[in-house]
């Protein structure tokens, strides 16, 4: 179904049921689900966020600056990267960190040619350090690397099988949508992605799928035709 897509987790996913730190337990489960659909011959990309160690926003009114925090939340960023990197190389698949800023000799300056050079020969790009500016997050980060390598979807792993009319963790009532269009979730006011990652998707006209990442198997579903987790198309 997808020759190409670029995979987004939270940084919260890598530090297990805490949401802190990094959990191996967790590391090692993700890295198997990408190693896995990468044998299989699916190109990926991964953008992750930095939450389990560092948010920039959440230091703000607590003597941390906007944006010298997003500046620690984009080296969190990298952190997680070269972990989850160490995991999928476990596996027997080649991955490499690249990064928004010059970061070597720890990781590549991210050029896109190279990204996809990688995704080519079955090699996982672990694209790191979200677009490399403060009041971005890396949900628009994932977006404009979604664009920019030529991605069939952008993949978003939760802990939540899809999209709902509410949260469903708090509201036993909503109900889960199968599919959407754009549209339907900027009238319904449904929290997809941020709106500057949104509008990217919109105006590219890239379809983004919203599926629960922890369940082991479902990438391998989902990349192989089935309906996992709730698409949402132009």
């Amino acid at each position: 179904m997808y020759k190409r897509v670029l995979l987004k987790l939270s940084g919260e996913s890598l530090g297990g049921p805490a949401g802190k730190g990094l959990d191996t337990q967790w590391l090692e489960k993700y890295a198997k689900e990408v190693a896995s659909a990468a044998k299989a011959g699916l190109q990926i990309a991964i953008v992750n966020g930095g939450g389990n160690i560092f948010r920039g926003l959440q230091g703000v009114g607590k003597g941390f600056d906007r944006v010298d925090g997003d500046k620690m939340g984009m080296l969190a960023t990298v952190i997680n990267a070269l972990a989850l990197k160490m995991f999928i190389k476990a596996e027997g698949v080649e991955a490499e960190v690249f990064t928004s800023t010059p970061m070597e000799p720890h990781a590549k300056y991210y050029m896109r040619d190279e990204a996809v050079k990688l995704m080519e020969r079955g090699g996982v790009a672990l694209i790191a350090g979200g677009t490399g500016n403060p009041f971005f997050t890396t949900d628009s980060g994932a977006a404009l690397r979604a664009l920019e390598i030529g991605a069939d979807a952008l993949l978003k792993g939760t802990r939540v099988d899809g999209v709902y009319t509410a949260d469903p963790e708090k509201d036993p009532s909503a109900t889960k949508y199968d599919e959407l269009s754009f549209d339907e979730a900027i009238s319904k006011h449904l929290k997809v992605m941020d709106q500057t990652a949104y509008a990217l998707c919109s105006d590219g006209k890239m379809p983004i799928i919203v599926f629960d990442m922890n369940a082991t198997g479902n990438l391998t579903k989902l990349l192989s035709g089935e309906k996992v987790g709730t698409l949402v198309h132009p």
